[in-house]
């Protein structure tokens, strides 16, 4: 009798003890989640994923990219004009590139902060820098095509598929004229 309640309590202190030691990765993985997604040393512009708002913000657009980015590119010309002369088009275009950039700038500075300390704490506020250029540029890249092409970004998309030279499909008239006949002497 008392071999069986010596079993029945060790049987109980290792049940304890696993479900105290399953529970320990759990917590220790909820403290890494909060950690690399709150701002603890600096609140510096540059760090795009510092706190849950952020957190919010790159959801939201997430969710806004994949609803509307396929309407603008698969609606017909009909409804979203691609002509250069839509005012439509390129606030459309200037939006999505708005997203576009604000999304991928909230994204990289996650894999800054989760991978770039793995490698040298030193270059997480030079690799901010270059995601926030990179950034930069991409919004500036896709809001002057959104606005200043012929056809936006959808027409600039479109063109990749298009023969050179065909002016009559080619929403941002790219053409080149090339004489194979021409004979030099």
């Amino acid at each position: 009798m008392l071999q069986s309640i010596s079993k029945l309590s060790s049987l109980r202190y290792f049940n304890q003890s696993v479900s105290i030691r399953s529970s320990r990765p759990a917590a220790v993985a909820a403290a890494l989640r909060n950690k690399s997604t709150t701002s603890t040393s600096s609140s510096s512009p540059l760090r795009g994923d510092s706190g849950n708002i952020a957190t919010h913000i790159h959801h939201k657009m997430t969710t806004f990219l994949t609803v509307v980015t396929p309407i603008y590119f698969l609606a017909p010309d009909s409804m979203i004009p691609s002509d250069g002369s839509s005012l439509f088009n390129s606030i459309i275009g200037s939006i999505i590139a708005i997203n576009i950039s604000a999304h991928s700038w909230i994204g990289m500075n996650y894999v800054v902060t989760d991978y770039i300390p793995k490698i040298n704490k030193a270059l997480v506020g030079p690799s901010r820098i270059f995601t926030a250029a990179i950034s930069g540029i991409t919004l500036f890249g896709l809001t002057k095509l959104a606005i200043n092409d012929k056809g936006g970004i959808k027409g600039a998309i479109l063109a990749l598929w298009n023969k050179i030279g065909d002016d009559a499909a080619d929403p941002v008239n790219i053409s080149v004229n090339v004489n194979v006949n021409e004979k030099k002497e």
